[in-house]
């Protein structure tokens, strides 16, 4: 009779640096997602159609350019044992690229202000991206079994929780304290650099100099020679040698979609549907805030059940209560803020669960080939999930764009068409639940469980063709 394995017990340095990591993470997804097309269409005068560019073609740089930063993040790994140059780097160059994405020149409007943002948000996001990468591929190197990455990403994902909420809830507030218009934009813009900039310098200052030494002797891991241009090939050849990461990045990208967009949605649901631009901190505190209570418990039920099956329940909670706002078009209220309670509980685990599976994918693979890839794995990773929480505002933007929405300039007033209030309540319901049903199907046949991660070190039919 053999005796139950004996948990793995993590520094607490390790896991408290980590987790501070997500300062930075939360503030950068949260704060251009929440606010940075409503200050194109309603502060610098961008038509709604052209918004929706801006806000995609950084995203689309990010597909180029992350696989690269993971590869060569790969090669520093196994030449230092340590990824933390990349994480300096972009915590020394992030905040005054973050603070200038929303310091457009007053002289500049319209399609001249869309390509001063264009260019700020592709310099501030190649920033994050040198930090984001090889942040993520952490896990696979530091938490050696299926149990210990949860664990190691729990307290995570509450940090981030409290960041999404205090830069959610907190921007617009700092916004609206500076006075609103051009310099309120210009204030948040700046506080929220510095502050990202910080959380990622902790992360760096407290991150294991040596990160692989908690990985076990049984998971090999070989060097890979870097070539230039040969990034993007690796990325791909880990889309088409590994169905597990394939079907798992699927279904994160098209959540990432999901709740991209109800994010960028509520700004206007705020104003528009709910009638106060002060609307939007409340909306995002009962979207985030149910993290923070659920977390100890979504760790318990991923033991119990299995990381695939929670993450389903999870995922089923999220649709469903993003389609029961879809009243709120003829009877808005009070009620709202329940149903978006309810997607912010299923949005725990719709964060937990796909980033402690992320590091399964990547131990199996380095275990069963002898090759580390987890710096590529995150890198294809990270571009999936930035291109998906870019084009959920896209997606909301060329909705509004066809159900006729209006843009403004600063303080004007404008009365917008009944299509486009009905256009803002079906982007911020049926257009993320839809996306959110959708996720399932390539969740359905993610095969990694318990058994076959921490399975003795043999080659994985499940995990190659």
């Amino acid at each position: 009779m053999t005796s139950p394995p004996v948990p793995v017990v993590l520094p607490r340095r390790t896991v408290a640096g980590y987790a501070l990591g997500s300062v930075g993470t939360g503030g950068f997804g949260t704060l251009p997602g929440l606010v940075l097309a409503y200050y194109l269409t309603d502060t610098l005068g961008v038509a709604a159609g052209l918004a929706s560019l801006v806000v995609t073609v950084p995203k689309l740089w990010d597909v180029v350019i992350d696989p690269v930063i993971g590869a060569r993040s790969d090669v520093s790994a196994a030449r230092h044992g340590s990824r933390r140059r990349f994480l300096l780097a972009g915590a020394v160059s992030i905040p005054l690229l973050f603070a200038a994405l929303f310091a457009t020149p007053t002289a500049l409007t319209g399609s001249a202000a869309a390509a001063w943002v264009v260019v700020a948000f592709v310099a501030a996001a190649t920033a994050f991206s040198v930090f984001q990468v090889p942040y993520i591929a952490l896990p696979a190197e530091i938490a050696p079994d299926y149990d210990s990455r949860t664990r190691l990403l729990a307290p995570r994902i509450a940090v981030l929780a409290v960041a999404i909420l205090a830069f959610g809830a907190g921007g617009p507030l700092v916004r609206d304290a500076a006075g609103g218009g051009r310099t309120g934009y210009a204030v948040m813009g700046l506080v929220g650099g510095i502050v990202i900039g910080l959380g990622m310098l902790a992360a760096w200052w407290a991150a294991p100099r040596r990160a692989g030494i908690a990985v076990p002797a049984a998971a090999p891991v070989a060097p890979r020679p870097e070539r230039r241009g040969d990034a993007l090939r690796l990325g791909l050849a880990t889309l088409r040698e590994l169905p597990a990461f394939r079907r798992l990045l699927s279904t994160f990208v098209l959540q990432a979609l999901a709740t991209g967009a109800m994010l960028a949605g509520a700004q206007y649901v705020a104003t528009y549907s709910l009638g106060s631009e002060g609307a939007v901190t409340f909306l995002f505190a009962a979207l985030v805030g149910p993290a923070l209570l659920v977390m100890p418990l979504a760790t318990r039920l991923s033991r119990r059940i299995g990381k695939r099956s929670a993450l389903v329940g999870a995922t089923t909670l999220f649709a469903v209560a993003a389609l029961s706002l879809l009243p709120m078009r003829w009877a808005p209220g009070g009620w709202v803020y329940v149903s978006v309670a309810l997607a912010g509980l299923a949005y725990a685990g719709m964060q937990l669960y796909p980033l402690a599976m992320l590091p399964d994918v990547a131990a199996v693979d380095a275990r069963d080939r002898g090759v580390d890839r987890a710096g590529v794995l995150s890198g294809v990773w990270t571009a999936g999930e930035t291109a998906g929480l870019a084009l959920g505002p896209t997606l909301v933007l060329g909705m509004l764009a066809v159900t006729g929405f209006v843009s403004r300039t600063g303080d004007a007033v404008v009365t917008q068409p009944e299509s486009a209030l009905t256009g803002i309540v079906i982007a911020f319901s049926v257009l993320p639940a839809a996306l959110a049903f959708l996720s399932l199907l390539p969740l359905a046949r993610y095969p990694l469980s318990e058994a076959v991660v921490d399975a003795p070190a043999t080659l994985s039919k499940e995990t190659h063709p």
